[in-house]
């Protein structure tokens, strides 16, 4: 008998489900890495990410969550810099979407919202300083590494 395209979909779909749960635990483990190392670094001048005491929805956020999630922002010094970021990485991959096993890193004001002005960005609430990761499941030190080699070749 011939199966349609449908049956195919729907076997994917369930076989993905079944590792949902450990790939989600993964990815959110390694943000939380990634967070910890952003908030500490000397390029980064703020990191949004609900786990951080700062985050303006923090307290909901530790109420109705046990994790929070694989995307972080994070506001670099000036936009020229935020860009010379994305271009000095490697692992992160430049991407508009986010969501995928692997690490994906993108520029919203030049990317998803560049027929934007600076004012209509500024008033969605942010910056063209803002980068956004969707963090993957490679090994977060790398990850980091990364991250750490692309703000120092920005500063150049």
């Amino acid at each position: 008998t011939s199966r349609g395209l449908g049956d195919v979909y729907k076997r994917q779909i369930l076989r993905g489900l079944k590792t949902l749960k450990v790939r989600m635990d993964a990815v959110c483990a390694n943000t939380q890495k990634v967070v910890d190392f952003l908030a500490g670094s000397k390029y980064v001048q703020k990191v949004f990410y609900p786990s951080l005491e700062n985050h303006p929805d923090h307290t909901v956020a530790t109420r109705e969550m046990t994790r929070f999630g694989g995307v972080v922002s994070f506001e670099m010094g000036s936009f020229e810099e935020a860009k010379k970021v994305l271009n000095h990485v490697h692992l992160c991959a430049l991407a508009v979407s986010l969501g995928d096993c692997e690490t994906l890193i993108q520029h919203p004001a030049s990317m998803t919202h560049s027929m934007c002005t600076k004012e209509e960005i500024e008033a969605a609430g942010f910056s063209d300083r803002l980068i956004r990761l969707a963090v993957g499941l490679e090994d977060p030190d790398d990850i980091i590494a990364d991250l750490q080699q692309a703000f120092e070749a920005a500063q150049n």
